[in-house]
């Protein structure tokens, strides 16, 4: 797959912030700069894995004269992603959690720029992986 031009974003009394210009919404944060690029990596995996389950098409890369002409985009560093190798195909599941886990998986999913889905995927991958 193709590489995607990320955008990094740093404000000086918050965390390294990462956006996709091709991919509007698609938004991640790391405490490090190498937090914020590994976190990257697997936001536009997740959100490219969820358009390819909601049938929507990857747009093609832009180029970084074109990212960089608009002006909200002057003030940060570009660095290419790698979109995942291939797409793969989502599978719906259905799982039963409390309420109240649910509610908090949701809010720290969204705080980390994530959908529910998302945040579960990256958390059970970091788990199969320490193990």
């Amino acid at each position: 797959m193709a590489e995607y031009i990320a955008l990094i974003h740093k404000d000086a009394d918050s965390d390294f912030g990462v956006s996709f210009p091709d991919f509007p919404g698609c938004v991640t944060a790391g405490a490090t700069l190498d937090e914020a690029r590994a976190m990257a990596t697997e936001a536009l995996a997740l959100h490219i894995e969820g358009m390819v389950a909601d049938g929507e098409a990857i747009p093609e890369p832009s180029s970084l004269t074109a990212v960089m002409a608009e002006r909200e985009n002057r003030d940060a560093v570009a660095l290419l992603v790698p979109g995942p190798a291939k797409a793969v195909k989502a599978v719906r599941v259905n799982i039963t959690l409390p309420e109240d886990t649910l509610k908090a998986i949701d809010t720290f999913a969204e705080s980390q720029g994530l959908t529910r889905s998302g945040m579960i995927l990256v958390a059970t991958k970091r788990m199969m992986e320490a193990a």
